[in-house]
């Protein structure tokens, strides 16, 4: 282990008589080797991106070691001063396909490609703040204008259309990006504001337009409620309803009981009567013949029979207190009739 040491120290001393120096990446750079003079090699840039985090010796003045930063950058174009890349309103300014002015705030969220590092510095840029400032910055100024000036001014309120044009932003700007090697990540839209007076207008029409919306949903609500009452008041007739005719069938039912019952008694009254009638006819019938006067004595004698009569005759201008014996006489008078006796 301490011989180790003892040439590493070594080679760093050798190295440092000779002239060499130490070139380093951060942890997230890529380093780029430009070989300005070369007796065993092609000079220029090499085609080769140095991993981040590592040191390297070469010789100076032969040498020239450029880095560039290969993490996620984002590239603010925003309207508040001092807030993105400028101290200054740094929006998009553009026009809607309707003709309306209109700022945008944008954000496009990119970053180098390392295994393009060396391509960049030989025909894009030397560094990061010239690759950011002097490509990425000037064609993301350019095309999300023509992009987002698509839409019309209603469609900028509809965070569903104001995506889609985003993601179409960012597939043509990786188009022209991206053989530059530069990764364009997202292409993200904030704020947007319109001209003052168009701006009023607008605000009016959404107050206008939520008042409404207010109107119609008060105007939905006062109509279910009278559905609402107006189903309970059927239900109420409903049941009015429905208890009248129980009430009615029951008094039916009664009523068409009691008139069968009358009915059946009134037809029993009158064949009784009938029979009655039959019957007294019958005996008239009989009276009228020869037996008919000896069947009425016959029954006012039995109907005599077992009472007893006392006859007070009056006579000499008197009461007569001579006392008949009138069933005897009856019996005796009935009997001879019957016998045919004078």
């Amino acid at each position: 282990m301490k011989s180790l040491i003892k040439g590493v120290l070594a080679l760093i001393w050798l190295c440092s008589l000779s002239g060499c120096l130490f070139y380093s990446t951060g942890e997230t750079e890529v380093g780029v080797r430009t070989k300005k003079f070369s007796i065993f090699s092609k000079k220029g840039v090499e085609n080769k991106a140095y991993p981040p985090g590592s040191t390297y010796i070469f010789l100076p003045f032969v040498n020239d070691w450029n880095t560039y930063d290969i993490k996620l950058q984002n590239l603010e174009m925003v309207f508040e001063p001092g807030r993105g890349d400028r101290r200054t309103h740094d929006e998009l300014l553009f026009k809607t396909i309707d003709g309306n002015d209109i700022s945008l705030d944008v954000i496009i969220a990119y970053r180098i490609d390392a295994e393009k590092a060396p391509f960049i510095l030989q025909n894009v840029a030397e560094d990061n703040i010239m690759l950011r400032d002097k490509i990425v910055r000037t064609i993301a100024r350019s095309k999300p204008r023509d992009i987002f000036g698509e839409l019309t001014t209603e469609e900028f309120y509809v965070a569903e259309k104001r995506e889609l044009q985003s993601q179409k932003a960012k597939e043509i700007l990786q188009d022209i990006l991206g053989p530059m090697g530069i990764v364009v990540e997202k292409v993200l839209t904030k704020d947007y504001r319109f001209n003052a007076e168009y701006q009023k207008a607008i605000e009016d029409k959404k107050v206008a337009d939520q008042q409404v919306q207010k109107n119609r949903s008060a105007q939905h609500a006062a109509l279910e409620e009278y559905k609402r009452k107006l189903e309970e008041a059927k239900g109420e007739v409903n049941k009015l309803v429905a208890d009248a005719d129980g009430v009615y069938r029951k008094a039916k039912i009664e009523a068409d009981v009691y008139y069968e019952k009358q009915q059946l008694l009134a037809e029993a009254i009158r064949a009784e009567g009938i029979a009655e009638a039959k019957g007294i006819q019958e005996m008239n019938n009989a009276l009228a013949g020869s037996g008919g006067e000896a069947f009425v004595k016959l029954s006012i004698a039995e109907a005599l029979q077992g009472k007893r009569i006392i006859l007070l005759p009056v006579s000499e201008g008197g009461m007569n207190l001579k006392t008949t014996d009138m069933n005897q006489l009856i019996n005796t008078m009935g009997i001879k009739s019957l016998s045919g006796g004078p």
